[in-house]
């Protein structure tokens, strides 16, 4: 599904080239509505003194994305999404949990070319993640999990495709570090280094 929904992205917005330059001037903002993959790094790392070795899986969700411009082409932008929610396996015992997660993000961000058609940008910020409804299954049924949340940083980097001078089809990704102590009835077992890229495309619009 992930890569279905970066193809189709990016067919629709290399439809959009023709279309007016989607310019971002000082005091302009901008609304986001898409939809986006958060997906864990392969190696989330081990529990219980390198004893459990865990894999966190990847969701999709819609999300929405605000942002600001500060100056001409230089904007703070703030994503929100749908809760995510993820299963948690640990090798050699299958899937024993899942969580439910908000990844909030802000970033402080430049757009290249902003006048032209097809406009790049980076960014960078902070991240701070809250973990919830987490359950147990499996091996673990019956057992309480928990989850800490997370603060660390994000980059960010994409390109915006004009659609016309008020809207543009973006695709993007963003490197964002969450890193989760884990306990279970109240006993520490380690860190969860998650650390995920999450992509995914939207349609943006300028007020």
């Amino acid at each position: 599904m992930q890569k279905t929904l970066l193809t189709g992205a990016l067919a629709l917005a290399l439809g959009a080239v023709a279309a007016p330059a989607f310019a971002q001037s000082a005091g302009d903002w901008t609304l986001g509505v898409g939809i986006h993959s958060v997906d864990p790094k392969s190696d989330n790392g081990k529990l219980a003194d390198g004893a459990l070795k865990v894999d966190v899986d990847s969701d999709v969700k819609p999300t929405l994305t605000f942002e600001y411009f500060v100056r001409d082409n230089l904007g703070v932008e703030v994503i929100a999404a749908w809760p995510f929610e993820h299963d948690i396996a640990i090798d050699g015992l299958g899937t024993v949990g899942s969580t439910k997660q908000l990844p909030p993000t802000v970033s402080l961000q430049y757009h290249f070319n902003s006048k032209g058609k097809v406009s790049p940008f980076i960014g960078a910020g902070v991240n701070y993640t809250a973990f919830f409804s987490e359950d147990t299954r499996g091996a673990l049924e019956g057992t309480r999990l928990k989850l800490d949340d997370s603060w660390g940083l994000a980059a960010h980097a994409g390109i915006d495709f004009a659609v016309s001078d008020k809207s543009a089809i973006r695709v993007d990704a963003r490197w964002i570090d969450i890193d989760t102590d884990v306990s279970l009835e109240g006993v520490d077992l380690g860190t969860v280094n998650i650390d995920p890229i999450v992509y995914g495309a939207a349609y943006v619009m300028k007020f």
